[in-house]
């Protein structure tokens, strides 16, 4: 099965917004690393439902209207990821958590650098808020976005005070 894509002006740059069927698949950034999300064939479709949704939220989430979102996901990835990208979904809004944090949140506090990597390949990213995991010493970390993106994602929520980790 192909999937849809679109462009959204944003922010924090064009993203590419992914549907597989009736659900969100993906949240890519303009700087995206080749191959870090696995998505196969696409097919551009401005007129896609899931996508013009998306892109409505998004934007009222960029204007400060929006915290929760309020869309169908199709995570697509290993069993251990996809319990990372969900233990991702429950980091309130404005708050923060560290790898170690998701790593006892979904029961195997050893596997802090399997999270890492897990985050790292989060395919929705925004929606599913990887922007929110940070170092164990409250310093930014990397993120596919870069690091600026994850800097501003996080002033947009009311996260001002956390440094760049360089």
């Amino acid at each position: 099965m192909s999937s849809a894509f679109t462009f959204m002006q944003s922010p924090v740059g064009t993203l590419t917004l992914v549907a597989r069927g009736e659900c969100l698949a993906a949240v890519l950034w303009e700087t995206e690393r080749e191959n870090r999300v696995r998505l196969g064939a696409l097919h551009r479709d401005d007129q896609c439902p899931v996508l013009l949704e998306t892109a409505r939220q998004l934007g009222e989430y960029f204007a400060g209207k929006r915290q929760r979102f309020d869309l169908a996901l199709d995570f697509a990835g290993t069993e251990f990821q996809r319990q990372v990208w969900a233990a991702l979904l429950a980091i309130p809004f404005g708050e923060t958590r560290s790898y170690s944090d998701i790593a006892r949140h979904i029961g195997n506090p050893a596997a802090v650098r399997a999270v890492g990597a897990a985050n790292g390949r989060n395919p929705i990213s925004i929606i599913a808020p990887c922007h929110r995991v940070i170092g164990a010493s409250g310093s930014l970390t990397g993120f596919a976005g870069g690091l600026a993106a994850k800097q501003y994602l996080l002033a947009l929520e009311g996260r001002q005070s956390l440094a760049l980790d360089l």
